[in-house]
């Protein structure tokens, strides 16, 4: 980067305000985390409430998740262009509105288009608020100890969902878990006027519009065939021709992506070993989570008569772990390299999928609650070596994809993992998405092998 470019890119404020700025980007973080999952855990009473059942409602978590993880890097990509701070105050009003939306759905289709235009909303705050704070932080040792925060922020959300949806929909109803977006998204407004500065990328770049079209195609015809292929059979006309449909826009896909100058995902990046370790790591990570946090959640209330508010604290094993596991693989990546917390990441998620595989003979809660620790701490341990082993499988100038990337593959791994769940919850055969997590446990400790044996500095 140029000089120029460097100084259009960071800017000089006091230390108050620049914490001030991580604390309230942070906060909009926490909100694109805690929506990822905390709609899973009312799935039962939205179904009730719409008299639909929970296996038709997969729809639900991933209009969210599937055009959150297709805009992600477009989304970044307006913002150097047009200016961050006014991408980031859209994306804040957008999803306030698709909040509200969501919160007076009198249908399913009512509900899952209000989702969705929430996803697009998540996606203009992620990458976003992440390029504010990594503009404002100058200094290399405070930004570092930002992004840090960061990346702890954003896995206590997801792991606080279940909790916060149960304890919402106690005191209230499932629609609670949309309007108190509202509130908070307000205040943050406020803030982002007061405090944030408006920036933008020396060099913007180039808009894939082709290869964007693409890829929410591909990931909308994968999920779309997850969901729908078992009220419809696998062999019938319409799911084989998804699944061919699937097939060719992938190849399309690369085949335009291999001959773009600017392409949205470059394949040939997956021609390092490590980055494309990390990207299948990064899906599997989030595919055994997913699976966990839905399918628990439809034996809880479903299966055991559980109420949302006890399901949710059930959860809280899993939340604790993420909160843990986080910093203290920071700790371990930058002292002995990402390879050992992936293991231990990868050998906790395949205990904790083995030890659910135990609840086929009945429900043992001890054997719950174990499992949904050693999944968080898994899941805490697992996702900063996923982002190292990316950013350090690249050249330095390709840092900014490689995270964008990773980001986008964690989003695909949830929209993929709610659409196996909802698959497998229509048929009732839990141990199969017990396997599935084993399953992506050991698709880690393969990643590990990829990943370097000690901790680089570039």
């Amino acid at each position: 980067m140029t000089a120029t470019g460097a100084a259009r890119d960071t800017i000089a404020l006091s230390t108050r305000r620049r914490w001030a700025i991580l604390a309230v980007c942070a906060s909009a973080l926490f909100l694109v985390g805690l929506d990822t999952t905390i709609v899973s855990i009312g799935l039962p009473q939205i179904g009730l409430g719409l008299g639909l059942g929970v296996d038709r409602l997969a729809w639900v978590i991933d209009a969210y998740t599937v055009p959150f993880a297709s805009l992600l890097i477009t989304a970044g990509a307006l913002a150097d262009r047009f200016g961050r701070r006014r991408v980031f105050q859209i994306g804040l009003v957008v999803f306030a509105v698709a909040s509200l939306a969501g919160a007076a759905a009198p249908s399913l289709g009512w509900l899952i288009a209000a989702r969705a235009l929430q996803g697009v909303g998540a996606s203009m705050l992620t990458p976003v608020a992440l390029a504010i704070v990594v503009g404002v932080m100058t200094d290399p040792r405070e930004r570092a100890q930002a992004i840090g925060i960061w990346a702890s922020v954003f896995g206590v959300s997801l792991a606080a969902g279940p909790l916060t949806g149960g304890a919402l929909i106690a005191a209230f109803d499932w629609r609670a878990v949309f309007w108190i977006n509202v509130p908070v998204v307000l205040v943050a407004l406020i803030l982002v006027a007061v405090l944030v500065p408006e920036s933008r990328a020396a060099h913007a770049r180039r808009l894939d519009i082709r290869g964007q079209v693409l890829l929410v195609l591909l990931i909308g015809g994968m999920v779309a065939v997850l969901i729908e292929a078992p009220h419809v059979g696998w062999t019938s006309p319409v799911v084989i021709l998804g699944i061919g449909a699937v097939l060719l826009t992938a190849l399309g896909f690369f085949w335009a992506e291999s001959r773009s100058r600017q392409p949205l995902i470059d394949p040939h990046l997956f021609q390092h070993p490590g980055f494309a370790g990390a990207v299948a790591g990064a899906v599997a990570l989030f595919v055994g989570f997913s699976v966990t946090l839905l399918l628990t959640t439809v034996l809880l209330q479903g299966g055991e008569g559980w109420t949302p508010l006890a399901a949710g604290a059930a959860t809280l094993p899993m939340a604790i772990g993420a909160i843990v596991g986080a910093p203290l693989s920071g700790y371990l990546v930058g002292r002995a390299g990402p390879r050992i917390p992936l293991l231990v990441a990868g050998a906790l998620l395949t205990l904790g999928g083995a030890l659910l595989t135990t609840l086929a003979a009945g429900m043992n809660l001890t054997a719950l609650l174990v499992a949904f620790l050693l999944i968080g701490l898994g899941v805490g341990l697992g996702n900063p070596p996923i982002t190292n082993t990316a950013v350090n499988s690249l050249p330095l100038d390709r840092a900014g994809v490689a995270g964008g990337v990773t980001s986008t593959a964690r989003q695909v791994g949830t929209a993929l993992g709610i659409a196996l769940a909802g698959t497998i919850a229509a048929s009732e055969s839990f141990v199969s998405g017990w396997i599935i997590i084993t399953a992506c446990g050991a698709v880690l400790l393969g990643v590990a092998a990829l990943a370097p044996a000690r901790p680089e500095h570039r």
